[in-house]
């Protein structure tokens, strides 16, 4: 598992930064003078994955550092399969670009369809997640998935009959774009 080698883990001021911008936004809101801590970050895809022959959602596991800093007891986190929005081209081909890299299965554009989109951490960051959904088999894999670089992305098969059961089990920690997926897929599908 990914969190098994976690050694030293401290927190430590941000000095420069690659993916999020701490910042201080100044605002005047009904006459009164307002002032708010944000951090400005990329926008993201998120892809709820179904597999046919497995009845099957194909959710990602992995460390997260901010997870594991509030409660030591989640290190990993339960998953859509994701990425973030960080170079221009379609929001469906960085979907597709990360279900490939994550999960190992290479799926058509035409075949990923978009549900919505929302924003997340509304009180820190604000950014847009767009939730895309798409269906594979086996005949799709083209490798094992787990990522790129250095990540340690686990990938985990949970079957349509232990989903509700799953979004209630609160000694998992997952996220709320996961759960809302799930529901999204019982209400369409079944």
């Amino acid at each position: 598992m990914p969190n098994s080698n976690i050694e030293k883990f401290q927190l430590k001021p941000l000095k420069e930064s690659r993916f999020v911008k701490p910042i201080q936004i100044e605002y005047k809101q009904s006459g009164v003078q307002k002032v708010w801590e944000a951090v400005k970050s990329h926008d993201s895809v998120a892809i709820l994955v179904y597999h046919r022959e497995k009845e099957a959602f194909l959710i990602v596991k992995q460390f997260r550092p901010p997870v594991y800093m509030n409660d030591k007891n989640h290190s990993l986190t339960h998953e859509l399969c994701a990425g973030i929005v960080d170079k221009d081209t379609s929001l469906k081909q960085i979907a597709k670009e990360e279900i490939n890299e994550e999960c190992g299965y290479d799926v058509e554009l035409e075949n990923i369809e978009e549900i919505t989109s929302f924003f997340t951490n509304v009180g820190v960051s604000g950014s847009k997640q767009s939730l895309f959904f798409t269906e594979i088999d086996e005949s799709m894999k083209v490798h094992e998935g787990g990522g790129i670089h250095d990540e340690q992305i686990v990938l985990e098969f949970i079957p349509l009959e232990e989903a509700k059961a799953f979004i209630f089990d609160t000694s998992k920690a997952k996220t709320p774009g996961l759960m809302f997926a799930f529901y999204w897929f019982f209400e369409n599908f079944v």
